[in-house]
């Protein structure tokens, strides 16, 4: 051995080695059952777990059925004896409120906490401090900064962004007034939407946006902001939605004002692609999967079970065109009349995605 070489004998060596051994042994033990390769999970957790959705608001449609998809998800656990109990809690759009609620779940030593979050980095701290304490951090759709978490699932927003934006340049031959409709300010889907459609319009400067919205995702409050712009706006070219429910919104007011309608991307909002059809519209429309509930509280029970998760599980974006609409539609009457038609999931799903 060159240790030798340097003064220390072979016994040394191997007493120094089985001190490492013994202490990296003595770690494990101490971490407990569930400490596993997963990140943020140590101590004794075992199942049946409690698991905590802390919402950041209710109201829209969208979050509704996500909550239906978790609500569905937790029930199958439980017949698996899994899951034991679900808290949910309702932030009502309140960032601090939020965090009020994962400190509460924190304080009742939760096994898993599973989060939209209302702003990506006001809820750094509680969610890292949930992570100290060794509870399972599952974050979906909008994201924090932090990385101390147990997995974010998502699908790639700017990939959405970027993709509708080529749309809208490929519709408009590169050249015409375009408006953008945004999400929430401060809410990182919607804001990485917004960035990843930003490189494709410094390369197409003949497109030009006259105005931007940043809405609810719900269709009255984009209707009415829509329907000022076109007062404001007698030429408009495209709509650059980087929402279903706003798109819908969007068409409405274009109808209820008269106005010829435009070239307009969405999502799978049930109203918008039923409308899309009605009306013959030039569209392009992605999904967002209100599973991704349901997988983030598959993922954190799998964490929870020892098994070894992605840091980041990455859901591929689907295309709805004029080739695959119809696909949709004809689910339609499976979904609320105000809500999205999504994909159908299961396990063999779940396990595929957290397997890349």
């Amino acid at each position: 051995m060159k240790n030798l070489e340097n003064g220390i004998s072979a016994s040394l060596c191997r007493r120094l080695l089985a001190g490492a051994a013994a202490a990296a042994a003595l770690l494990v033990f101490s971490a407990g059952t569930a400490s596993a390769a997963a990140n943020c999970i140590k101590g004794d957790r075992k199942a049946p777990y409690t698991v905590g959705w802390a919402n950041i608001y209710s109201v829209p449609t969208w979050m509704k059925q996500t909550e239906g998809t978790i609500t569905a998800e937790v029930e199958e656990l439980k017949k698996a004896g899994l899951v034991k109990e679900l808290m949910i809690t309702d932030a009502q759009g309140n960032a601090q409120t939020q965090i009020q609620h994962i400190q509460s779940m924190i304080d009742a030593n939760v096994d898993a906490i599973v989060v939209i979050a209302g702003s990506s980095n006001a809820l750094d701290r509680v969610i890292s401090d949930a992570c100290d304490k060794g509870i399972a951090i599952v974050n979906f759709d909008s994201l924090v900064n932090t990385d101390k978490v147990t997995a974010k699932i998502n699908t790639d927003s700017n990939e959405w962004g970027a993709t509708a934006a080529k749309w809208m340049v490929s519709q408009l031959g590169g050249k015409g007034k375009i408006i953008i409709m945004n999400g929430p300010a401060g809410i990182s889907v919607s804001d990485d939407r917004r960035k990843g459609a930003q490189p494709i319009l410094d390369a197409n400067p003949g497109l030009q946006v006259i105005t931007e919205t940043n809405t609810e995702y719900n269709v009255a409050p984009a209707q009415e902001a829509m329907t000022s712009l076109l007062f404001a706006n007698p030429e408009i070219d495209g709509v650059l939605s980087l929402g279903g429910a706003l798109s819908a919104g969007s068409v409405l007011a274009f109808e209820r004002q008269g106005r010829d309608q435009v070239p307009t991307t969405g999502e799978n909002a049930r109203q918008f692609l039923e409308l899309w059809k009605e009306k013959g519209l030039k569209s392009w429309a992605t999904m967002q999967p209100n599973w991704l509930g349901a997988l983030s509280v598959y993922t954190a029970v799998q964490a929870l079970e020892g098994k070894d998760v992605p840091a980041f599980v990455k859901v591929p974006l689907p295309v709805i065109d004029e080739s695959t609409i119809g696909s949709y539609l004809a689910r339609a009457d499976k979904f609320p009349a105000d809500g999205y038609i999504y994909s159908d999931y299961d396990k063999v799903l779940f396990d595929k995605l957290l397997a890349k």
